[in-house]
């Protein structure tokens, strides 16, 4: 069975996650949507809050199954038996730093192949940092989440 990780924040996800996610559901068995948790980190939405958008936008896929985890994530590749990863690529910087995770996950575990998937061009210019800036000033994120995510905003 091949089983992939997407890994993340999704502080919150945007429409760039969903389409990398839509594309991969064809290459793989089943998919985890990895939540990264992060204590040091100051988030937008609740661990819980995340989980329930993602369950909510992802509710018809049946080869995907949602979770959270904390620490390295070549470890929760370990524990759910994954042998790839799966990220998304928007800019010419993302490549840079996705190719340093990859070789540096690649040396923890080898038997981890990550799968850089392109975004679309009209995504690349969507991000989580900038969905949680224009929610922090009151701005309309709708053009950049899933429709499912709107409620929990």
């Amino acid at each position: 069975m091949k089983i992939a990780l997407f890994p993340g924040s999704f502080d919150p996800i945007t429409i760039a996650h969903v389409d990398i996610l839509q594309r991969a559901t064809t290459l793989f068995d089943k998919i985890v949507i990895g939540i990264g948790l992060n204590s040091a980190k100051q988030n937008f939405l609740t661990a819980e809050q995340r989980l329930q958008i993602l369950n909510k936008v992802f509710a018809g896929y049946k080869n995907i199954e949602i979770s959270t985890y904390e620490g390295l994530t070549v470890d929760f590749c370990r524990k759910i038996n994954a042998t790839y990863m799966v990220r998304g690529i928007r800019s010419a910087s993302d490549f840079e730093y996705e190719r340093a995770i990859a070789q540096i996950n690649q040396t923890m575990m080898p038997e981890v192949e990550t799968i850089l998937l392109l975004s679309k061009p009209e995504y690349s210019a969507i991000s989580s940092t900038i969905v949680r800036d224009i929610l922090r000033n009151h701005g309309d994120v709708s053009p950049f989440v899933p429709k499912e995510a709107l409620a929990f905003l």
